[in-house]
């Protein structure tokens, strides 16, 4: 069979995070434990915030939108890998991995682009407080979120539509736990250098042009409040963006940490274990951190477990 048609054939095998056997079921009962929590902890700020009048702000839609990605960025890996390891069947259709990629990438852009306009939205609140709500009016939050939803789409796709050109062995093996875009078009065998140079392009634009207003954002608030005469008035004002660093941290950081762990550690599986921080960890916790030092999100939270139970 000629190369060019391998693309339309190819099964691909996901090895996942570990071949052994015996950790197969710890494994299988540790993700199952952490989407669980994920999703249940991120559905409930979501319906907290749309079930409560008080907290139909800009920035809590903000943090409504960020708590639906976070379930669907999660949703896009861990339950394949689940179905893998119950079934004891590595393999992922050409079809099912190039829908993967294509839904992985969009919802890690939009994290990216949510995390910049809710430090923008803090920007607004900290240093422009009294044109806040002439500033921030229901239309530009819309807009703002349209706009981050349309960019990640485009984003998505222009990776996406060049995997198709690429020619690909009958038999490929990712040592991932999901389609990760660079291993798998790694491992083609056609020349890849369009889709290198397209995917190292658009991350460092869209993974450092939000990074670069956050900064700052930042920059601008932390100047604002060291304008500020009390300690109460300091420690108030910091206290407002306090759960957005934490997850801007937490998200860059292990991004990061994935990235160094690729190209300092030979071992194959090591790339993958770094991912579930920020594929699935940092989606797990940023609920809690969000609710820890939040009391309105935690009288809604309290609200609605009434309504439930």
């Amino acid at each position: 069979m000629e190369p060019r048609n391998h693309t339309w054939v190819v099964e691909f095998l996901l090895l996942g995070l570990s071949e052994d056997p015996g950790l197969q079921p710890l494994i299988f009962m540790l993700f199952l434990s952490m989407y669980l929590v994920t999703v249940s902890g991120n559905l409930l700020i979501v319906l907290a915030i749309l079930s409560d009048p008080h907290l139909h702000t800009p920035m809590y839609l903000f943090l409504a939108n960020l708590s639906m990605v976070d379930i669907c960025f999660t949703s896009t890996t861990v339950p394949k890998m689940l179905v893998n390891i119950q079934t004891q069947s590595r393999v992922i259709s050409y079809a099912a991995c190039i829908t993967q990629m294509f839904f992985f990438l969009l919802f890690v852009a939009l994290d990216n682009f949510l995390l910049a306009t809710m430090g923008y939205d803090r920007f607004v609140a900290i240093c422009h407080p009294l044109h806040y709500t002439v500033i921030m009016t229901p239309q530009l939050c819309v807009q703002l979120v349209l706009g981050c939803w349309t960019i990640s789409v485009l984003y998505a796709l222009l990776n996406i539509l060049l995997v198709p050109r690429l020619s690909f062995c009958t038999h490929v093996d990712i040592p991932h736990f999901f389609c990760e875009i660079n291993q798998v078009v790694h491992r083609a065998c056609s020349d890849t250098f369009l889709n290198d140079l397209m995917v190292y392009f658009s991350a460092v634009l869209l993974g450092g042009g939000p990074l670069a207003g956050i900064l700052y954002s930042y920059s601008k608030i932390v100047s604002s409040i060291r304008a500020i005469s009390s300690a109460q008035g300091k420690y108030k004002a910091f206290s407002t963006c306090a759960s957005h660093l934490s997850v801007v941290s937490l998200f860059y950081g292990t991004g990061l940490g994935v990235y160094l762990s690729s190209t300092a550690v030979h071992n194959s599986h090591s790339p993958a274990a770094a991912s579930v921080m920020y594929t699935v960890v940092t989606p797990m916790l940023n609920p809690f951190i969000y609710s820890l030092r939040n009391n309105d999100i935690q009288r809604a939270v309290k609200i609605h477990l009434r309504k439930i139970f």
